[in-house]
């Protein structure tokens, strides 16, 4: 199953300027937090992350039929190297045992994109 997500950088910073630490808590971890406040301008860089946990829940609901919360999911990583997605929530670990989670993100000046791709361990895409 595919999921995919685009969100405009300044959406997630207008968010961040009105709500502050209550819209970040709300939908990052804290490592999440600390990464792009560390970036020199950290909105493309939440917004990235905001686009791949909205692809990762639309990928994990297609397939399992479960809802994601945005902090079930952390999504780590340095520049110009693949994501690494965690699924934080333990029950949904287990399951996901069977599959494989693959996810790309990219931001380019405006926007950020993310897809995510879940699929069952041994599957072929016929």
């Amino acid at each position: 199953m595919l999921g995919v997500d685009i969100v405009s950088n300044r959406r997630i910073k207008e968010a961040v300027e009105k709500f502050g630490e209550r819209f970040l808590r709300r939908v990052y971890t804290q490592r999440e937090i600390e990464y792009c406040f560390s970036q020199r301008d950290p909105y493309p860089c939440l917004a990235a992350r905001w686009a791949c946990k909205e692809a990762v829940m639309k990928a994990v609901y297609a397939e399992l039929k479960t809802m994601l919360t945005w902090k079930d999911i952390e999504v780590n990583g340095v520049r110009f190297h693949p994501p690494d997605v965690k699924i934080l929530r333990q029950d949904l670990r287990e399951r996901l045992k069977l599959y494989k989670l693959v996810v790309s993100i990219s931001h380019e000046r405006d926007y950020s994109v993310a897809v995510a791709q879940l699929m069952r361990v041994g599957a072929t895409c016929d």
